[in-house]
């Protein structure tokens, strides 16, 4: 099966490589039919990277150790979700399961446009035929999933496998990888339309049409990913964080802030025919920050918990980015004259101003970031000395940074187009921000000091207030004049624009993220060794030990603590931290034990045991507020399901001459 399932790869990577050359010559020589067959050799590739995939996942629980990979990231005493997530356990099988996405994502795009967009769509098979080509050049010569075990010129097997490493095995890693994935990788299909829109010279915006959900969903994929590995580090790393600013997290989140960014400018382009350049070069940034996340993961030029380990894979991914970063340059600089923004910016005082703020202040973000990430590669390539950056630094430069996104969120809604005048500003900013002012004044009085959180707290507030006003006046209007009541008007208000309230309600999971990300500001913990019968004490917690355990099963040995947590003499609950050593590995696994309320989080983790192995070492935590930063999430991901529900009101969008200014005019269609 190992010969099949390298075949398969093989010939992936010549069926690609004949679609892509296919697809350019059918296009350049408008032979349709080059086009066509160029287009059922890519699902054809998409067959191919699914058999591929079946044969490994096959070895992975079945228990082929004459496969390598098999033999390193899966073994016998795992239960078997586990061993189906050992398919992205290491590099070989995650750039399979990559290719394997990146494939269907083709597969579907090819389907769904297949009578549609004729002239740009050899190119946007071209170009993705293009990447589906680099990952599988990876596959075939740098990182093999297929490789056997030999001794001599024979095949053979070990009788048991190493295992998957301990800190997937958790919950979360049998979706993050694959969601985030999903995210990174669908990020190639507007990239594709827009590209290919560049090609062909196409007037007017069609790409952003045709692609405006596709980067919303993959937004939503990388949105999730980034929480779920932010869960993930919460709940297994044992240290009590979500977020350490560490490379491969910084990785993750790069194409995210421009791809918020672009979702953002986007609506700049459908509505007032501005800022074209603008997203053609977030759309391309998005995706090479994606390819070079990558790169980060898998070169082992940095350090992480994250990262896969050293391997030959960099020079592919440099040269991919080099060749693609030219390309999208030369032809942005040449097809400038096609990307003309048709009206002017007529006041900074407007909401279009505020888009562009808010823009530039995602990329000031994004570049910070980047820039400390690769800081201490460059630093060690420059002065042979490698000077790491730590979250001091991002902390410093990104929290001042998202509180003027916070201020931008809630102003955005309150500006008019075009220009606002004094008075309209006056009228729509002083109950907001009175609320926002009263909301500091009584944390203050209440005895808070810092000022982030202050200014934090008072901002959310602020953007509440304007939210839910927008979500008041238009419910209000509709429930007067079709006489329903109030919450079945909000929903008819919502249906009527589902991108606009949708956009709210992201915007309103955004604020309660920012909520918990403010309760990390009164963070408290302590380290303790305590034994049966003994107590430790934080915050408004005491912790009683009641028992240590200790036991075994076929995958590892395991400790755990009995606590009991008391607040003012009554009991609050009972917590059972764990700290495993799994025995294939050798390696410590952390079970954190945690309660969790919408006030605070308590955490405790069972670090190690005393030098005289009679006592735990557990290392307290409180958290305030964290949990709302996965409510947030939740809300955000219903709004952008609400996005994505077609309106019942289109808006369309049509062209008229006003005093020699093309404008773009707004008309509500029943359908």
């Amino acid at each position: 099966m190992e010969n099949l399932g390298a075949l398969s790869i093989l010939l992936a990577l010549c069926l690609a490589t004949y679609s892509f050359i296919a697809s350019l010559t059918g296009a350049w020589k408008k032979n349709a039919f080059l086009v066509r067959s160029a287009e059922r050799a890519a699902l054809v590739v998409w067959g191919l990277v699914a058999l591929a995939s079946g044969i490994l996942v096959n070895a992975m629980v079945t228990g082929d150790f004459r496969l390598v990979y098999a033999a390193q990231y899966s073994n016998l005493a795992m239960p078997w979700y586990y061993k189906f997530a050992a398919w992205w356990g290491g590099q070989a099988g995650s750039l399979l399961l990559w290719n394997f996405i990146l494939a269907s994502y083709a597969a579907v795009v090819l389907l769904l446009n297949r009578n549609k967009h004729r002239q740009i769509m050899p190119y946007v098979t071209a170009i993705l035929m293009s990447t589906q080509i680099l990952f599988l050049v990876l596959i075939c010569f740098a990182a093999n999933p297929f490789e056997v075990l030999t001794v001599g010129r024979g095949i053979t097997a070990v009788p048991d496998g190493k295992g998957l490493n301990p800190l997937l095995q958790y919950w979360t890693m049998l979706i993050h990888p694959p969601i985030l994935y999903m995210g990174y990788v669908g990020f190639v299909v507007p990239f594709a339309f827009a590209l290919a829109s560049l090609i062909t010279k196409q007037p007017g915006d069609n790409w952003i049409h045709t692609t405006r959900r596709w980067a919303l969903v993959t937004w939503l994929f990388q949105t999730a990913g980034v929480t779920l590995g932010a869960g993930w580090s919460y709940s297994v790393l044992g240290w009590g964080g979500y977020w350490i600013w560490d490379p491969v997290e910084n990785a993750s989140f790069l194409p995210w802030l421009t791809s918020t960014a672009f979702l953002h400018s986007v609506m700049m382009q459908e509505k007032k025919g501005m800022m074209k350049v603008w997203n053609i070069v977030l759309v391309s940034a998005t995706f090479f920050l994606s390819i070079f996340g990558t790169f980060l993961t898998r070169s082992g030029i940095v350090s992480s918990v994250h990262a896969f380990a050293q391997s030959p894979v960099g020079p592919y991914f440099l040269t991919y980015l080099a060749l693609g970063i030219v390309i999208t340059t030369w032809l942005i600089l040449d097809r400038l004259e096609f990307l003309k923004s048709e009206v002017p910016l007529e006041s900074v005082v407007s909401r279009e101003s505020s888009f562009l703020f808010n823009n530039l202040i995602l990329l000031a973000s994004c570049f910070a970031i980047l820039w400390g990430t690769l800081f201490p590669v460059i630093s060690e390539a420059v002065t042979g000395e490698k000077i790491s950056v730590s979250a001091p630094f991002f902390n410093r430069v990104n929290i001042p940074i998202g509180l003027f996104l916070m201020f931008l969120t809630g102003v955005g809604p309150l500006i008019a187009w075009r220009r606002s005048t004094w008075d309209s500003l006056k009228r729509a900013f002083m109950f907001p921000a009175l609320g926002g002012l009263i909301v500091a004044a009584g944390l203050m009085a209440a005895g808070m000091r810092h000022p982030y959180a202050l200014i934090s707290f008072a901002l959310c507030m602020f953007v509440t207030l304007t939210i839910s006003s927008e979500f008041y006046k238009g419910s209000r209007s509709i429930a007067a004049k079709d006489g329903i009541g109030f919450l079945p008007a909000m929903v008819e208000l919502t249906h009527r624009n589902t991108r606009r309230y949708g956009g709210y309600l992201i915007h309103m999971g955004v604020v309660i993220c920012v909520v918990g990300f403010s309760g990390a500001a009164f963070n408290l913990n302590m380290t303790s060794e305590i034994g049966e019968g003994q107590t430790m004490n934080i915050g408004r917690y005491q912790l009683a030990m009641k028992n240590i355990t200790f036991g075994e099963n076929d995958n590892y040995v395991f400790r755990r603590a009995l606590i009991e947590a008391t607040v003012d003499g009554k009991q609050y609950g009972l917590l059972e931290p764990e700290g495993r050593v799994f025995k294939k590995q050798n390696e410590p696994y952390h079970e954190v034990a945690i309660i969790r309320r919408l006030n605070e989080d308590l955490y405790l983790n069972f670090a190690n045991v005393s030098a005289d192995g009679k006592k735990a070492v557990i290392q307290a935590y409180v958290f305030p507020l964290v949990t709302w930063i996965w409510i947030g999430f939740w809300v955000m991901l219903a709004g952008t399901i609400v996005c994505l529900i077609p309106s019942k009101v289109r808006l369309e969008y049509a062209r008229t001459q006003v005093v020699g200014v093309v404008e773009r005019n707004a008309v509500q269609v029943e359908k």
